[in-house]
C-alpha cells in the first residue's frame, strides 16, 4: 500500500514538473516572437512606427533627451506596455516590452 502511494506521488509530481517546463518553454517562445516582431522597427522612423502600431497612448522625452513612445494594450485582461526611444533625427533605437504576449 505504502509503494502504491508513493508511485502514485511519484506520477504527479512528475507530470507537474513537466507541465510547469512547458509553460515556460511556450512563454519563452512567445516572448521571443514577441522581440522579433518589436526589433523590426529598429533603424525606421518614429512615422514608419505609427503607421503600423498607430498613435501611441503616451509620449515623453527621456533623460537622454531622446522622445520615448508608450504605448499601453490589454490581452486577457493582462496589462501589455511597449515602449520605443526614438533618437533626435526621429529613428527607433531600442524598445523595452512588459506583460506583451
Amino acid at each position: 500500500m505504502k509503494n502504491i502511494k508513493l508511485l502514485i506521488l511519484s506520477f504527479f509530481l512528475t507530470f507537474s514538473l513537466l507541465g510547469c517546463q512547458t509553460i515556460k518553454q511556450k512563454t519563452d517562445a512567445i516572448v521571443e516572437k514577441e522581440n522579433k516582431k518589436l526589433s523590426e522597427f529598429i533603424g525606421k522612423s518614429s512615422q514608419d512606427l505609427k503607421i503600423s502600431l498607430g498613435s501611441p497612448d503616451e509620449d515623453f522625452k527621456n533623460e537622454k533627451g531622446n522622445l520615448v513612445l508608450v504605448y499601453n494594450t490589454k490581452k486577457y485582461g493582462i496589462p501589455c506596455e511597449r515602449r520605443f526611444e526614438v533618437n533626435t533625427k526621429l529613428i527607433v533605437i531600442g524598445f523595452v516590452s512588459n506583460g506583451c504576449f
